[in-house]
C-alpha cells in the first residue's frame, strides 16, 4: 500500500463527488489500493432480508475510494500532508508529518 495510510487515520478527499470532505478510514483494501472512509462515497444497496437486516430494503453504505484520491491529515497541525518515515533508536520506523515534523501514531 502506497502512502502509509492506516486504519483509524483521518483523511481529506481530494477528488470526486465528496471533494473537500474529511473522514476516518474504516477499512483498507491493499490488493486494489483502495480504502473505505466513514461517511464518504455513500451508495445505496438493495438487500434481501437476512439475519443482519431482518427488514431488508435499501441500505446506505460506504464504497471504496482509490488511495491516490485522499491525503492524510496531521493530528498536530490539522493540515493535509505527505508522510515521511523517521528511524528511531532500536531500529523502529515512525511516520512523521512533512510540514511540522511531528510523529504520527
Amino acid at each position: 500500500m502506497g502512502l502509509g495510510i492506516k486504519k483509524e487515520d483521518t483523511v481529506l478527499v481530494l477528488t470526486g463527488k465528496d471533494k473537500g470532505k474529511k473522514g476516518r478510514v474504516i477499512r483498507l483494501i491493499p490488493k486494489k489500493d483502495r480504502l473505505v472512509i466513514e461517511g464518504i462515497n455513500v451508495t445505496k444497496k438493495h438487500m434481501k432480508p437476512n439475519k443482519q437486516y431482518s427488514q431488508g430494503g435499501i441500505i446506505d453504505r460506504e464504497g471504496p475510494i482509490h488511495i491516490s484520491n485522499v491525503m492524510i491529515i496531521c493530528p498536530h497541525c490539522e493540515k493535509p500532508v505527505r508522510l515521511s518515515n523517521r528511524l528511531l533508536e532500536g531500529g523502529k520506523k515512525e511516520r512523521k508529518c512533512s510540514k511540522c515534523s511531528e510523529g504520527i501514531k
